[in-house]
């Protein structure tokens, strides 16, 4: 990656930096923004995990803020179920927000049923307050685009396609966009405790919100990552090995941190569960439920996102595992849910 002289220069007015930078006791190489000596800090509350400012819907629908695209990369292989795309939003620093929280975006145009404008499509930011090119300017979203296959045409309905995630992945640079936001508290990280278990359950995109998770503790040098000093468990579910999301970041992580992080994908087309049918999240959740119910017990959190379709399988499975260990199910969620450990966030 090539920086400009002015990049540079800063970078030496700041002062150099250590080629390592301690997180959570552990040595850890620094990104090439960190090494230029910034620390990720400027956008933190006092003391960091401190939530009585956090921003909720700065933006709203009759008066939403008018960012502008940046860039749209596929980042999914070219045998992934469906095209998944990476979009980065310039916000210019007017729309600040915290890791879990979501923007709404309001597509151009009208919805032909009632002729009025476009309504507001939520979706989980991936990156971390400071957006990935760490300025505090920009937000990531995860898109996949929405399509139907008509079986009577033989082919995709255009008619039928997602209006707002067809309008992000067709998107080109400068591109004009409508925002809302940021809204949402309850996909937040529990950072007022720093030895907390963090188990994160998604299918396909929903894999955005846990993005800006991992980068806030494991790849910006932020009082959070230094502070960190739980487990981070991510199980992702999608179809196929050319569908993984962010799978070069997870990997670097995985091994740079193996006492902090851990990585589990459960491939529908690719793998098989214990049944020999194919293996769908809930499925790669249970073959740790054993430890994933002992560290809840110890008071970590579990974190759901994705198509609300997913929720059905885990829940049921859950239930199993409970009856299995003579537990009350409805009291154990119950638990959950009232110690705050219980995070839930499907469309």
């Amino acid at each position: 990656m090539k920086f400009s002289g002015v990049v540079l220069a800063l970078a030496m007015m700041v002062g150099a930096a250590s080629a390592f930078a301690p997180v959570n006791n552990r040595a850890m190489p620094r990104t090439i923004v960190q090494a230029q000596g910034a620390k990720q800090d400027f956008l933190e509350a006092s003391p960091y995990y401190d939530m009585s400012e956090i921003p909720i819907n700065t933006y709203k629908n009759k008066s939403p803020f008018v960012g502008k695209i940046t860039s749209v990369k596929r980042i999914v292989g070219p045998e992934a179920t469906g095209e998944t795309c990476d979009i980065v939003i310039e916000h210019g620093g007017k729309m600040p927000y915290w890791e879990g929280q979501s923007f709404g975006v309001i597509p151009p145009g009208t919805n032909p049923k009632n002729g009025k404008p476009n309504s507001v499509r939520l979706y989980s930011i991936a990156s971390s307050r400071y957006g990935d090119d760490m300025t505090g300017n920009t937000a990531t979203l995860c898109v996949r685009r929405a399509t139907y296959w008509c079986p009577e045409l033989g082919a995709e309905d255009p008619a039928k396609k997602g209006v707002c995630s067809n309008y992000l992945c067709d998107a080109t640079p400068g591109t004009e966009c409508k925002m809302t936001g940021p809204s949402g508290k309850v996909m937040l990280m529990p950072e007022d405790k720093p030895e907390t278990d963090i188990i994160m359950v998604a299918t396909g995109t929903g894999i955005a919100p846990y993005r800006s998770f991992w980068k806030r503790l494991f790849i910006e040098e932020t009082p959070a990552g230094e502070a960190y000093k739980g487990l981070a468990w991510l199980f992702l579910g999608v179809a196929n090995s050319d569908a993984l999301l962010y799978d070069d970041e997870l990997q670097g992580i995985k091994e740079k941190y193996p006492e902090n992080f851990r990585l589990d994908y459960a491939l529908s087309r690719e793998a098989t569960n214990k049944k020999g049918g194919k293996m769908y999240i809930q499925d790669k959740v249970e073959e740790y439920s054993d430890e994933i119910f002992d560290r809840l017990d110890k008071g970590g959190h579990i974190y759901f996102c994705g198509l609300k379709g997913m929720m059905p399988g885990i829940q049921d499975m859950l239930a199993e595992v409970c009856k299995e260990k003579g537990i009350d199910n409805e009291e154990w969620l119950k638990g959950l849910k009232k110690g705050g450990q219980w995070h839930v966030e499907v469309y």
